[in-house]
């Protein structure tokens, strides 16, 4: 059985548009640039720039989250190389939709 790693986001920069650094308490970083992502009825929200700029850690699950209500797993932000095709196929489905926020 694999066990999940608790992993916690401890800060965060805006680097550039929907792109943020993110320091973890394993003292690794990570730059993330969510544009590809920003789909569906939560991710899609995102793409108003206002809004993706609202975000703050989560004092209670220490990730990144907005006022939308739109979060990640931390674990998933620390493996981001590794999750981003998921996501990205996910993408695909989430543009097809009849909800779909396009730009």
């Amino acid at each position: 059985m694999d066990s999940h790693p608790i992993i916690a986001v401890t800060a965060f920069e805006h680097v550039g548009p929907y792109t943020l650094r993110l320091t973890f308490d394993d003292e690794t970083n990570q730059t993330i640039d969510f544009s590809p992502i920003l789909y569906g009825n939560i991710y899609g929200d995102l793409r108003d720039i206002s809004l993706f700029n609202q975000v703050s850690i989560d004092p209670d699950f220490e990730t990144l989250t907005w006022p939308n209500g739109a979060d990640f797993d931390p674990a998933t932000l620390h493996n981001w190389p590794e999750e981003l095709p998921a996501f990205l196929k996910a993408v695909e489905k989430w543009k097809q939709s009849p909800s779909a926020v396009q730009s």
